[in-house]
């Protein structure tokens, strides 16, 4: 027997109510293999199994997951045809959104960086509300950390991030001949970078503390 219940057209902003309803709602999304409650709380970031079970009560109630009986068992999918379905797709793809954004805005400066990429929770995914929007800029070896346009543009940025996310952004600047450096001192943050940068402009960074670019 298949559940799907009703959405309250008289507030249909309801049917997602809590972070945990977006974690659950994230993995359905993922694949079109019927999940049970348990397959779900074990993909799920963050959530207990009895904290997922009842988000599924709540978004089968809504209609935006279908329950099926499977024994003693449910088995739950996205009800991709959903009102409320694009609004899952826009919460999943966010990050990569974010990115775009950044590579159109670089894009446009007057003064082109050798290097920008996303690093720690950002790249990593795992970021919360308090979490800085993490950026690596290699500065090119002709301009001065305090050239007027180059300062302009990483200010703009960070406003748009802002505005963006509501994130702060932590900008770690250096310019060509630092990374020479740490290329060969090979500090924490080239490892962090070399794991889990995401490239925005340039070079990737495994290559670029590798010595391939």
């Amino acid at each position: 027997m298949l559940l799907c219940y009703e959405m309250n057209v008289s507030r249909p902003y309801a049917v997602i109510s809590s972070p945990l309803d977006v974690e659950v709602l994230l993995v359905l999304r993922r694949t079109t293999r019927p999940l049970t409650g348990r397959e779900v709380a074990r993909l799920v970031r963050k959530g207990s199994e009895a904290g997922v079970r009842k988000a599924l009560a709540r978004l089968t109630a809504h209609g935006l997951v279908h329950a099926e009986e499977a024994g003693r068992a449910f088995l739950h999918t996205l009800n991709r045809e959903h009102l409320a379905a694009p609004a899952v797709e826009v919460l999943a793809t966010m990050r990569h959104e974010l990115e775009g954004r950044l590579a159109d805005e670089i894009e446009g400066w007057s003064v082109q960086p050798a290097h920008v990429s996303l690093f720690g929770s950002a790249a990593r995914g795992d970021g919360d509300t308090a979490s800085d929007i993490d950026l690596f800029l290699v500065r090119p070896d002709d301009v001065e950390e305090h050239d007027a346009v180059w300062r302009e543009q990483v200010a703009r940025l960070a406003d748009h991030i802002y505005r963006w996310t509501g994130n702060r952004l932590a900008v770690a600047e250096v310019d060509a001949r630092e990374v020479r450096r740490l290329r060969q001192d090979r500090p924490a943050i080239v490892e962090a970078l070399s794991a889990d940068a995401v490239t925005v402009a340039g070079p990737d960074a495994a290559d670029l503390f590798s010595g391939g670019a």
